[in-house]
C-alpha cells in the first residue's frame, strides 16, 4: 500500500533575521548576517559578547495572564505557530480541532524563567520562586502553549534531542500523519538560550566565536548562539487538496542515526547514515539533490566532519551541489535551529535562490565544497536535504521537495 504524501501548506517564523518568513528570507537571500552585540540581556563580565538576538518582539494580542503563563521561548514558538496557520488557511473549529496536533521541539528548556528565579532567589533573596515557574520551563512547554493558543486537541508533544530536535519533531509530525492520528499537524522548533546561565556554560565549553560565525572558512573558530522559532503546517497531500490549500513544498523523507560514541564527539559514519536513509526513504538519488542545508555550526571539528560525510553520500555528486549554512547568518538558535533552516530549504525551491553561507573568507581543504560564499546564487532547486546533527550523536536529516 502506497504511503501518503506529506506537504507543507503554511510555515512561520521568527528571529534575529526578521519576525516573519518575508523578512526572514529577504535578509537570507541578501546573505545579511544578524549576528552582532548582545544587547536585550545583562551579561555581568561574560566573555562571550555577541549572539543572534530578536531586538523586538512584534505586538501581540494575548492577555496578561496568558502572557505570564510563557516563558520566551514558548512565546517565540506561539507567534512563529500563528503565522504558519494564517498561511495554510487551516481554520480550527468543534469539528475539526481533535483532528490537529503540534509538536514543537527544543534542544534546551526555559532558560529565562530560571535565570530570573535563580536571580530572584540568590541576588534579590526571595524566599521563594515563581509559581509558574515549572510550567514555563519545561521542555513541552511550547507544544503545550501553542496547542492552548490555537486550540488543537490532536496529537499534542514535545520533542527534545538538542539541535537536531527540529527535525526529529518534522519526522513525529510526519508519523502522525501517516498513521492517521491526525489530519493536519502544526510543527517545528523553538529557543531562547541567550542568559547568563547558558551563556556562562557555552563560555566553559570554548567552543564560541570571538567575531562572527564562519562556517567552512578556514579562519573559523566557532559557533554562534542564536534565539528563534519557526513552524510549519504539515497535511497529507490529500486532505491538502481536499480544501485547496496553497502547498509549499512536499516533505519527502527523512533518515535518523545516532553515532554511539562521545558525547561530544561526532561521526562521519553517523552523518552518512542519517543521509542514506534520508535519501532511501525519500526515493531520492545522490544526484537528485540541489541543495544541502548543511549543520554547519562554524566549529573546525563539525564542519570539516560533515563535508567528509556529504562527499561519501554524494561521491562524484558532492562537486555539483550547492551547499550553505544560514547559520552564518540566524546563528545556532539551538533547538530551532532545523525549522528555521527548513524556511531555507523551502523557499530555494519556491525561488530557485540558493542563499549564502556568510562570514566566509579562507578556503579551507578540508572543507571543499560549494558552500556559496557569502552571495546567494539562481538555481533551479528540485529537491533540498537539510542536516540536524546533535551532542550525544542524535542526527536527523530531513528532504524537501517540490509539490
Amino acid at each position: 500500500m502506497p504511503r501518503s504524501r506529506i506537504v507543507i501548506t503554511g510555515i512561520g517564523g521568527i528571529c534575529a533575521m526578521g519576525v516573519d518568513v518575508s523578512s526572514i528570507w529577504e535578509s537570507m537571500r541578501a546573505g545579511r548576517s544578524a549576528i552582532g552585540e548582545i544587547t536585550t540581556v545583562p551579561l555581568d563580565g561574560l566573555k562571550i559578547r555577541i549572539g543572534a538576538e530578536v531586538k523586538r518582539l512584534p505586538e501581540v494580542e494575548f492577555d496578561r495572564r496568558r502572557l505570564a503563563a510563557m516563558d520566551r521561548y514558548s512565546l517565540l514558538a506561539v507567534l512563529a505557530a500563528g503565522e504558519a496557520l494564517r498561511q495554510s488557511g487551516v481554520v480550527v473549529s468543534e469539528t475539526n480541532t481533535g483532528r490537529i496536533g503540534a509538536v514543537v521541539g527544543t534542544g534546551l528548556f526555559g532558560a529565562e524563567t530560571l535565570e530570573d528565579n535563580y536571580r530572584g532567589l540568590f541576588i534579590a533573596k526571595r524566599s521563594r520562586a515563581n509559581v509558574l515557574a515549572v510550567p514555563r520551563a519545561m521542555p513541552s512547554a511550547p507544544t503545550g502553549q501553542v496547542s492552548i493558543a490555537y486550540g488543537l486537541r490532536g496529537p499534542v508533544f514535545g520533542i527534545s534531542s538538542g539541535c537536531s530536535s527540529s527535525n526529529h519533531a518534522l519526522i513525529s509530525a510526519t508519523d502522525q500523519l501517516r498513521l492517521g492520528r491526525a489530519d493536519v499537524m502544526l510543527v517545528g522548533g523553538t529557543d531562547a538560550p541567550l542568559t547568563y546561565g547558558v551563556l556562562k556554560a557555552w563560555e566553559a565549553r570554548r567552543a564560541v566565536a570571538r567575531e562572527t560565525c564562519r562556517p567552512f572558512s578556514a579562519d573559523r573558530d566557532g559557533l554562534v548562539l542564536g534565539e528563534g522559532a519557526a513552524m510549519a503546517v504539515l497535511e497529507t497531500y490529500e486532505h491538502a487538496a481536499a480544501r485547496g490549500a496553497p502547498i509549499l513544498a512536499e516533505l519527502a523523507g527523512a533518515g535518523i542515526s545516532g553515532d554511539a560514541s562521545g558525547i561530544v564527539a561526532p561521526t562521519v559514519e553517523g552523518r552518512v547514515a542519517a543521509m542514506r536513509s534520508c535519501l532511501a526513504d525519500a526515493g531520492l538519488l545522490p544526484e537528485d539533490i540541489d541543495y544541502v542545508n548543511a549543520n554547519g555550526t562554524g566549529t573546525k571539528l563539525n564542519d570539516s566532519v560533515e563535508t567528509q560525510a556529504i562527499r561519501q553520500v554524494f561521491g562524484k555528486h558532492a562537486d555539483a551541489l550547492s551547499v550553505s549554512s544560514t547559520k552564518s547568518m540566524h546563528a545556532h538558535c539551538m533547538g530551532a535551529s532545523g525549522a528555521i533552516e527548513l524556511i531555507a530549504c523551502v523557499m530555494a525551491i519556491r525561488n530557485g535562490i540558493i542563499p549564502p553561507t556568510a562570514n566566509y573568507r579562507e578556503k579551507d581543504p578540508g572543507c571543499d565544497l560549494d558552500v556559496t560564499p557569502n552571495i546567494a546564487r539562481q538555481r533551479k532547486v528540485r529537491a533540498a536535504i537539510s542536516n540536524d546533527f546533535a551532542f550525544g550523536g542524535t542526527n536527523a536529516v530531513v528532504a524537501i521537495t517540490e509539490a
